[in-house]
């Protein structure tokens, strides 16, 4: 297993200079995106943080990560079979756990970690407008 762990990690420095690599940006970019409208939509929804309410919210788990894989799903899908076209191209081997790794690293984890805090920021900024905003 410590061998995994090593191959895994050298191999994914590896990916960061090798053919493909501008991926590593536009990929965690494309799940900023989708982070940021779902937020957004949050904060208008009044709905807490995602992924404290992933973790803490029983009866609304499912359907969030639901929620959360309808909008990263593709993402995901595409950073998973980039990677490995990467993997036959530069490995010519295959590695599925390093792929399903690398997706999750570059589609879901940014997505699942930046959703919560955009909906916190958004909803001081609605709250901002809304005090400063004269009442009609």
């Amino acid at each position: 297993m410590d061998e995994w762990w090593l191959r895994a990690a050298h191999n994914l420095a590896a990916r960061l200079d090798g053919p493909f690599h501008l991926r590593f940006i536009l990929q965690p970019l494309m799940s900023l995106v989708f982070a940021f409208r779902d937020g957004v939509r949050d904060a208008r929804n009044g709905d807490a943080a995602y992924l404290w309410c992933v973790f803490t919210d029983s009866s609304r788990r499912r359907a969030l990560l639901q929620s959360g894989w309808k909008s990263v799903g593709r993402i995901f899908l595409l950073a998973l079979a980039i990677d490995i076209v990467y993997q036959i191209i530069a490995l010519r081997e295959l590695y599925p756990g390093e792929a399903l790794l690398t997706a999750v690293l570059l589609a879901v984890a940014p997505y699942a970690l930046l959703r919560g805090p955009i909906n916190r920021i958004a909803r001081g900024l609605f709250r901002a407008r809304s005090v400063s905003s004269p009442a009609r």
